[in-house]
């Protein structure tokens, strides 16, 4: 067996590993929770609001929005914060010094970010579908859009989260980087269709993939109907294959020199750099 294949075999048990413990971990499940309540507010709000033209509640439009809308800010916030977090507390330079010991942590953190990103949807999805009416009735296509359309959404967003925990340098550089995609949020058409937006705005919200992983699962998951509410009455699966799948071209090119060069910069010179600076923070 080769090196490499090695570590990311360890890699994928410690993925497995921290992810057990972050469903036995009393603040992490509280998290989940509470992430559940924020998103049912809404969908309760807007439970009986019908959306025009598309037989469906706002609720109902909105549910499987926000499940795209957790998968993508899973994918890319929690793996810029765990990147930040271990380069200022040195995990990533303790496995810098492990032969391909890089291999292995990122592996675990895909195995382990993947998890809780479906994880986080399945969770208000369970209670979604009790609160809203017409969701997931669509049978056996439904499910075979998700089979692709959730790993792809996946594939497309932790390379993203992997390029900006690497270019900050702690995880207050990385949650402010983050601020701009409660913006893009807001313009992907997740509380409402973006059809009816400006277009310009209708363009900017289509070049980023959270409008299509949240496009893929309303076409999986809302009645055929509903598809009137979309931009040319079509849900597009060829271009949001396409858009999710040039997105993770372009990760997977743009990560890997970007996250050698992080590591090649890590030392202990400059993780003690870091800490002094922090303690003067809290100082």
């Amino acid at each position: 067996m080769s090196p490499v294949w090695y570590a990311a075999r360890a890699g994928v048990r410690r993925g497995w590993t921290e992810l057990r413990q972050t469903f036995t971990t009393g603040q992490d499940v509280f998290g989940y929770v509470l992430w559940t309540v924020l998103l049912m507010v809404p969908l309760f709000l807007n439970k009986d609001d019908p959306l025009k033209g598309a037989g469906i509640s706002e609720g109902a439009f909105m549910l499987p929005s926000m499940l795209g809308m957790t998968l993508a800010f899973t994918g890319i916030g929690t793996t810029a914060q765990l990147l930040a977090t271990e380069r200022e507390d040195g995990t990533l330079l303790r496995a810098k010094a492990v032969p391909h010991g890089m291999v292995g942590h990122l592996v675990g953190k895909i195995i382990m970010v993947s998890g809780t990103a479906v994880f986080s949807m399945v969770f208000p999805f369970a209670v979604g579908v009790f609160l809203v009416d017409g969701v997931a009735r669509q049978g056996g296509g439904a499910l075979l859009t998700l089979v692709w359309a959730i790993p792809l959404g996946l594939l497309a967003t932790l390379p993203i989260g992997a390029v900006i925990g690497s270019l900050a340098s702690s995880p207050r550089t990385a949650a402010f980087l983050m601020l701009p995609m409660m913006g893009l949020f807001a313009i992907s058409g997740i509380y409402f269709p973006i059809s009816e937006m400006p277009e310009w705005l209708q363009t900017v919200g289509q070049v980023f993939p959270v409008y299509w992983v949240g496009l893929a699962l309303r076409s999986a998951l809302l009645p055929a109907d509903a598809v009137v509410a979309e931009i040319g009455d079509s849900w597009r699966l060829l271009e949001t294959a396409g858009a999710l799948g040039a997105w993770t071209v372009a990760g997977l090119l743009l990560a890997p020199p970007v996250l050698r060069r992080m590591a090649r910069r890590e030392s202990g010179a400059a993780m003690a750099e870091r800490h002094r600076r922090a303690m003067q923070r809290v100082g």
